[in-house]
């Protein structure tokens, strides 16, 4: 009996792929103070005085403006911390997570 030797060769493909993101919209409304916006835009997510100020100008003049882009998780969790604080100062505020 001879013996013979079969090398098997897998090739495998790594593709990683990286996450998707996600934008944060903030929408216009006629009661939420520009105030509480800016703030909202500088402690969750980060922006400074004059970035923020200037993001909620655009949501004030356009309807709309991206706070940020980010992972999914993220993204949500900082949606719903927005939205919480939010509705815990009884204001109308509509935060969304959109594809980007």
């Amino acid at each position: 009996m001879v013996d013979t030797l079969t090398e098997i060769k897998e090739k495998t493909n790594n593709i990683i792929l990286e996450p998707g993101k996600y934008k944060v919209v903030i929408y216009n409304d006629d009661k939420t103070p520009m105030e509480f916006v800016i703030a909202i835009l500088m402690k969750i997510f980060h922006h400074s005085e004059v970035d923020a100020f200037d993001l909620t100008m655009k949501v004030h003049n356009d309807g709309k403006g991206l706070a940020g882009i980010y992972t999914y998780e993220i993204a949500e969790q900082k949606g719903m911390e927005a939205t919480k604080l939010a509705q815990a100062n009884e204001y109308p505020l509509v935060i969304k997570v959109e594809a980007e």
